[in-house]
């Protein structure tokens, strides 16, 4: 008997504690991107600990349906003195108890569960059970309902949150729900303790070291009594020794707002641009942040430049090749499979190659890709812009970020996540040969940095012909780099080829067009910004991609020199252009070339690399052209040595 009433007992009081709380809010749809999405729970009575509990979120639909795709642990927080506990996004006001990601909760059909328990016990693709269930809400917006997710949560209806973008679903006094204008934060019928608002507002455009700029906070309402508390600006490498003002704000009784203005120091420390985060510190009684974490950029003035130029405006000569002596030596004299052989010998070589992770590939790029004109910026490659190194994208969205872009597409490659994303630094590396594929995944050589949508646009494409030829109105400054990267990988990895036509993007191994690559690898001629990342890769990886210290072996591998054999003399050098001028540019119908002395010919292609234009000529010359308006290259050929030059049509 002791053991029934016993078991009793304990039945009542889970049962007590799984009424004190509940599903309240849900917001899973707001307008543009989803930035202000919420969850809201309330306790039957203030200040509920939630400790020991759980959001789940389940998917109702695809090919994981009913299977959970996120888990929230509540472990540490507490609702409220009206019983309100809200996970939001960062631009829900009020500020959320606890932040999620943008987007994370899916439109619907789907579902949240409020379960007893620990993250550890919903794993992504958890089935969705009732076990320790204390809530639950199957949701969408006018979506088909759910229903198998609806059984496994025991739910009975799929409440729909109609006219998403505005509104919320809403847990009535009776239990049921209704769609209504979101209230986060809030009881939703009005009633409760009314808290006090407290906004910061601040020009949150760049900000150049050595300017001012205020920041004022103003309440919903006067206050009643004096209001002081403190707030930050420091955020990872921006502190305190990085500016100065006052911050502790002091709002008078009977008013609503405080201005301080905050200085930033202008130093002559290079550190790279910072982003500093304005965020409250701890509020009185009956006060709330209606935003939080306000970010802005601070630009450095203290950046430095590089001897040479950006790739649309490049430079040849500046920078001095640093491959060892004899590096190369074996390959002289070698033809076909002999040639390619040794070269992979070379750069494939297990006693010395290093193979780094894709987590190394960030720092290597921002060095490697560092824009000549701004240290704190990177070099865009498809884009042709910089872009700061700041900016790098941690999240999901890409936006305004840049990431690393596999010119060699990872999938066609068949390296795809093969090494950890997980920097370890120039010291560590692993042994690597021309079987390891997986290699090819954080293979510097192969990767540069580049606009989010731009590498999404890009996706698993061929080069030319009617695959990938970059954004419009683009001045192909990286055609000749990717052909040249295409070229390494081929030849450093086994398994790897480069053929002719347009293959479908789900072809692995094999990349086209050959044929355009072969035209960019000598309309693109390498310059300065492409020998400085090789050498900078070397320090690295120990090995160098051979196309870039000898472009003309391209010819000799896969294109029209195949089965001649190679020596380091033959290679077509590039010749300063310091002498060289071509003009009017842009050009209408005619132009001038001066500044070369002896039997030389101009070949000039259109921006998919086809030949239009070809002529001899000797000393100064002038050419009339009908070429329709656009982005031309003329490559000047003197003395075995070539040059290229971009022209623009009017």
């Amino acid at each position: 008997m002791k053991k029934f009433i016993l078991s009793i007992i304990l039945v009542l009081i889970s049962n007590f504690s799984f009424s004190q709380l509940f599903i309240n809010e849900l917001d899973s749809d707001t307008p543009s991107t989803d930035d202000k999405e919420f969850i809201e729970l309330k306790s039957t009575v203030p200040n509920f600990s939630l400790n020991g509990y759980v959001i789940v979120l389940f998917n109702g639909t695809g090919t994981l349906i009913n299977r959970s795709y996120y888990v929230i642990d509540l472990t540490g927080f507490s609702t409220d003195v009206n019983g309100i506990f809200v996970l939001g996004n960062n631009l829900v006001a009020p500020v959320p108890d606890k932040y999620l990601p943008d987007s994370i909760i899916q439109n619907g059909p789907d579902g949240v569960g409020l379960y007893l328990g620990s993250s550890s016990d919903f794993p992504n693709n958890t089935l969705a059970t009732t076990t320790n269930l204390v809530d639950a809400i199957v949701y969408g917006t006018n979506d088909p309902d759910a229903t198998s997710l609806m059984g496994l949560l025991g739910v009975a209806t799929q409440i729909n949150e109609s006219n998403s973008t505005v509104n919320s679903i809403q847990r009535k006094n009776d239990g049921t729900y209704e769609a209504k204008p979101a209230t986060p934060g809030a009881n939703n019928d009005g009633s409760g303790f009314i808290y006090n608002g407290i906004t910061i507002a601040v020009d949150v455009s760049n900000k150049n070291e050595g300017t001012s700029f205020p920041i004022t906070f103003t309440t919903q309402t006067n206050v009643t009594s004096n209001l002081s508390f403190n707030f930050t600006l420091n955020n990872d490498t921006f502190t305190t020794a990085d500016f100065s003002g006052n911050t502790t704000v002091s709002i008078p009784v009977g008013s609503n707002s405080f201005t301080t203005t905050i200085t930033l120091i202008d130093d002559v420390l290079d550190e790279g641009d910072e982003v500093l985060k304005i965020k409250f510190g701890n509020l009185p009684s009956g006060y709330n942040r209606r935003n939080d974490n306000i970010e802005i950029r601070v630009v450095d003035n203290d950046f430095v430049t590089l001897p040479f130029g950006t790739p649309v405006n490049p430079t040849y000569g500046n920078v001095t090749s640093t491959v060892p002596v004899g590096y190369y030596a074996s390959l002289e004299g070698l033809s076909g499979a002999a040639l390619k052989q040794a070269l992979q010998d070379i750069i494939a070589n297990p006693n010395v190659v290093h193979a780094h992770s894709y987590g190394d590939i960030t720092d290597i790029l921002k060095v490697a890709d560092q824009n000549p004109l701004n240290s704190n910026q990177v070099w865009l490659m498809y884009k042709e812009t910089p872009r700061a190194k700041l900016d790098f994208q941690t999240g999901s969205s890409n936006i305004g970020k840049w990431n690393r872009e596999h010119i060699y597409p990872q999938s066609r490659g068949g390296f795809q996540d093969g090494t950890s994303d997980t920097p370890d630094g120039i010291n560590v590396w692993l042994p690597t040969s021309a079987s390891d594929i997986l290699a090819g995944h954080g293979d510097a050589h192969h990767l540069r940095a580049e606009d989010g949508p731009e590498n999404s646009s890009r996706g698993n494409k061929n080069y030319g012909l009617d695959g990938y030829n970059g954004p419009t109105g683009n001045l192909s400054s990286w055609k000749g780099d990717v052909a040249r990267s295409i070229f390494y990988m081929c030849v450093r990895y086994n398994g790897l080829n480069v053929v002719n036509g347009n293959l479908p993007e789900t072809t692995v191994g094999q990349i086209g067009d050959l044929a355009t690559l072969l035209t960019w690898n000598n309309l693109d001629p390498r310059d300065d910004f492409e020998m400085n990342r090789n050498n900078y890769i070397y320090t690295w990886q120990v090995n160098r991609n051979p196309f870039i210290d000898y472009p003309n072996l391209a010819d000799y591998i896969f294109g029209a020199n195949v089965g001649q054999p190679w020596f380091s003399t033959l290679s077509n050098e590039v010749f300063s252009d310091s002498k060289i001028v071509l003009y009017p540019n842009p050009i209408k119908n005619q132009f001038t070339i001066s500044g070369i002395s002896q039997e030389s010919t101009i070949e000039i292609y259109n921006n998919i690399g086809s030949k239009v234009f070809e002529s001899n000529f000797n000393n100064d010359a002038q050419f009339n052209v009908d070429f329709a308006a656009g982005i031309y290259f003329a490559k000047i050929t003197s003395d075995s040595k070539t040059i290229t030059k971009k022209i623009i049509v009017k």
